[in-house]
C-alpha cells in the first residue's frame, strides 16, 4: 500500500505553533501581502526579515515539540514495508524531529536560508538581516532571504507530488485548511483506486472529495487511524 500524508498548519498548532492566519486576515498582525510575497521582501526587506527572524526564534523555543500525530506518522512510516510520502505545507521542522524521513517541505523551511543571487540552500538558524553575510561567498552580503516559499511563487517538488499522487493507494490529509493551492487540489489528483481520509477539526472545501472525514485533534485521530490500518 502505497500511502501519501499531506499535513497543514492544523498538525503544528497543538504543539504551539499558531495556524497561518486569524479570523481577522492577519498573520501575526500583518498583512499577508506585507510579509510573505517577492514584492514585499523587494519593498520592505527589513520587515519581512524581522517576521521571519521571530517566528525562526519561536521553532527554536524548547516549549516546542513534535506532538503525537507527529510521532504516529513517524512510527508508521518506519514500519511500513511500501512507498511512503509526507508532504507538508508547514515551514517547521516538527516532523523531521519526531523521525519522518520521507518530508517534502512543499512551501520551504524556515530553518534554512536561501541565496538570491547563487540559489545556494544553506541550514540556517540565526536571524537574518540586511547585512547578513553568505557564509561561504564573504562579498555577497544581504542576498540571504528564508527559504520558504511565499504567495506567487512555485512551490517545492509539485512534479513528485503530482505522479506520486496518481499512484498511491491511500491519501491522509491532516490538518489542512483545503484553501491555499496548489496542495488543496492533490485529493483531486489521486487515481480512481486510492481511498482519501481527511483528518481535521471541522469541515474543508475539499471534504466532499474524501472518501471517509474524521472530525477532531489530529494528536487523537492520527494515531488511532494509523492503528487501524
Amino acid at each position: 500500500m502505497k500511502v501519501f500524508v499531506l499535513t497543514g498548519a492544523g498538525i503544528s498548532a497543538e504543539s504551539g505553533i499558531p495556524t497561518f492566519r486569524g479570523d481577522d486576515g492577519l498573520w501575526e498582525g500583518h498583512r499577508v501581502e506585507d510579509v510573505a510575497t517577492p514584492q514585499a521582501f523587494q519593498r520592505n526587506p527589513k520587515l519581512v526579515h524581522e517576521f521571519y527572524n521571530k517566528r525562526r526564534r519561536f521553532l527554536q523555543n524548547e516549549s516546542v515539540v513534535p506532538n503525537l500525530a507527529h510521532q504516529a506518522l513517524a512510527e508508521f512510516e518506519r514500519d511500513h514495508d511500501d512507498e511512503f510520502l509526507l508532504v507538508t505545507q508547514n515551514i517547521d521542522d516538527l516532523h523531521q524531529r519526531a523521525g519522518s524521513r520521507q518530508v517534502l517541505p512543499m512551501h520551504g523551511e524556515l530553518l534554512k536560508a536561501r541565496c538570491t543571487l547563487t540559489g545556494d540552500v544553506i541550514e540556517w538558524r540565526d536571524d537574518l538581516t540586511v547585512d547578513t553575510v553568505h557564509p561561504t561567498e564573504p562579498d555577497l552580503v544581504g542576498t540571504l532571504r528564508p527559504h520558504v516559499v511565499w504567495f506567487g511563487e512555485t512551490p517545492i517538488g509539485l512534479d513528485q507530488i503530482a505522479d506520486f499522487a496518481q499512484r498511491c493507494d491511500l491519501f491522509i490529509a491532516i490538518g489542512t485548511s483545503a484553501l491555499v493551492y496548489p496542495a488543496a487540489g492533490i485529493v483531486q489528483s489521486t487515481g480512481p483506486h486510492c481511498r482519501c481520509v481527511e483528518i481535521n477539526l471541522d469541515d474543508t472545501p475539499q471534504s466532499s472529495h474524501f472518501d471517509t472525514a474524521l472530525r477532531g485533534k489530529a494528536s487523537v485521530e492520527v494515531p488511532r487511524f494509523l492503528q487501524s490500518l
